[in-house]
């Protein structure tokens, strides 16, 4: 992906969602020729000049100051995610050839896998492409239509825009599919050099028109924490809550542990779920018995 037009299409996209009212500027009436500032605004409110700002707005962010960038971001009121965003955007830009090529981890470590194992509530291990590259049995039992018949590695993005199965399984869908765009812009703020989060994007913008609009906005979101409704296939509804935990030894990573409130019809459901994904790992342990 181009950081040239990333950064580009990002600042335009902030700027129209701002108004004089919003930035506190006087409305002196008229039509304006542009969804939201003006850039002669945004530099103004900025502390920099005109053409300083329309360099950063063409996507030149070589050299930027952090200060230039924190002013930048105050002028465009970006949340926290935003102002990442902005960050690791300038990073990119000013990385030598050989940081911009590292690529996240891709396997997950015995270790890893055997904490997840020892883990009493569903967990998964996923990268910022949202390959679910480990699980624990609950875990795999909790994301169960994912890993019927994949391409590859299953990919929650693939599965929310590709299959159709994942608006029945996700009862709050379009704000789940947000959310996952929203992601995968961040994680392509940072890692735009990534030949498979490209192809995954590409993949997605092609054959998914829900998902082409969504990545037209621009909008980024860092999901650590929240809530999360499925609608699962064998114990009905479940309502979940999250923690996500980057693993810093492996870059890229992340481990998401799902839990739910304490005596309610979700954790029943769970705890069902347990018991099937016991049943079933006995099922598939005696097939493979020798006769």
């Amino acid at each position: 992906m181009d950081i040239k037009a990333q950064v580009q299409e990002f600042l335009t996209s902030r700027r129209a969602k701002l108004t004089p009212h919003d930035a506190g500027l006087p409305d002196l009436g008229g039509q304006r020729r542009v969804a939201g500032l003006r850039r002669e605004e945004v530099a103004m409110l900025s502390g920099v000049s005109v053409d300083y700002y329309v360099r950063l707005e063409r996507g030149n962010l070589a050299g930027v100051s952090e200060s230039v960038l924190e002013a930048l971001s105050r002028a465009l009121q970006l949340d926290e995610a935003e102002h990442a965003h902005l960050l690791d955007l300038a990073h990119v830009a000013n990385a030598s050839p050989v940081a911009r090529r590292r690529t996240p981890a891709n396997r997950v470590r015995p270790t890893i896998q055997r904490l997840l194992d020892s883990m009493g509530a569903p967990a998964v291990i996923r990268n910022g492409r949202s390959d679910m590259l480990a699980t624990n049995t609950l875990g795999r039992a909790l994301y169960a239509p994912m890993f019927i018949d994949p391409a590859g590695t299953p990919n929650s993005a693939r599965f929310t825009f590709l299959d159709p199965r994942s608006k029945d399984f996700y009862p709050d869908w379009d704000r789940l599919a947000s959310d996952l765009v929203a992601s995968l812009r961040g994680e392509a703020g940072r890692r735009p050099y990534d030949k498979r989060l490209t192809d995954l994007i590409g993949e997605l913008s092609t054959r998914s028109e829900d998902f082409g609009v969504r990545w037209a906005a621009h909008d980024v979101h860092a999901h650590r924490t929240g809530k999360k409704r499925i609608h699962h296939p064998v114990v009905g509804d479940i309502e979940l809550t999250f923690e996500a935990m980057e693993l810093t030894a492996d870059d890229g990573l992340s481990l998401i542990a799902y839990g739910t409130e304490p005596d309610s019809s979700s954790e029943q459901a769970l705890a069902l779920l347990a018991s099937w994904a016991a049943t079933q790992t006995n099922s598939r342990r005696a097939a493979a018995r020798p006769t």
